[in-house]
C-alpha cells in the first residue's frame, strides 16, 4: 500500500505540466528510493537518492556525480560513484560524527524512454556495486524505476512572435 501511495504522489507530480524546473525525481519502488537530481540531460549531472523505508536513525542520503557516456533518442548510458551519508544518524548515537559516512558506491546505468509522444517519461536500470566506509564489505545492488525530467515550458510561436 506504502509503495502504491508514492508511485501515486510521484505521478501526480509528474503531471504537473508548469513546472519550470530542468531535472528529475524518480522512485525505485523495489529499492524503496525516491530520487531527485539536476538535468540528466547535460553531460554531467548529480544525482541524490533517499531511503523511504528506513528509521529515522538509519535515513542514509546518497549524493552521485554522474556522466553520460552515449545519449540518444530512446536511452541514454551514464556511470558515477558517490558517497553515502547518514545525516540523522547522531539521533541514535550522540557520540557520532555530525555527518556520519556509510560507504561508498559506483553506479552504471540507462534510462530509456520507451513512450515516443512522452520522452520524459523514463525507465531506469542500474548496476551499483557499494562498499562500506572501512571497506570491510560490500553488496552489488541492482535498481529498477521510473523517472521523470522536467523540462521548460516551450514558449508557443505566437508568444516568440511578440
Amino acid at each position: 500500500m506504502k509503495r502504491l501511495i508514492i508511485l501515486v504522489v510521484f505521478f501526480l507530480i509528474c503531471g504537473r505540466e508548469g513546472l519550470m524546473a530542468q531535472g528529475s525525481v524518480g522512485y525505485y519502488p523495489w529499492s524503496n528510493l525516491l530520487t531527485i537530481s539536476t538535468n540528466p540531460r547535460k553531460v554531467f549531472w548529480v544525482d541524490s537518492r533517499f531511503q523511504t523505508n528506513s528509521l529515522f536513525s538509519s535515513l542514509s542520503v546518497d549524493i552521485l556525480p554522474m556522466i553520460n557516456f552515449k545519449r540518444g533518442e530512446v536511452t541514454q548510458w551514464y556511470f558515477g560513484g558517490g558517497v553515502r551519508l547518514n545525516p540523522l544518524y547522531r539521533i541514535a548515537d550522540s557520540k557520532a560524527d555530525l555527518i556520519t559516512v556509510d560507504g561508498y558506491s559506483f553506479n552504471v546505468g540507462v534510462r530509456i524512454k520507451p513512450l515516443p509522444q512522452n520522452r520524459n517519461i523514463q525507465l531506469a536500470l542500474e548496476l551499483n556495486p557499494y562498499v562500506k566506509d572501512k571497506f570491510d564489505s560490500g553488496v552489488l545492488k541492482s535498481h529498477f524505476g521510473v523517472v521523470y525530467v522536467f523540462t521548460k515550458k516551450k514558449k508557443k510561436v505566437e508568444d516568440a512572435a511578440q
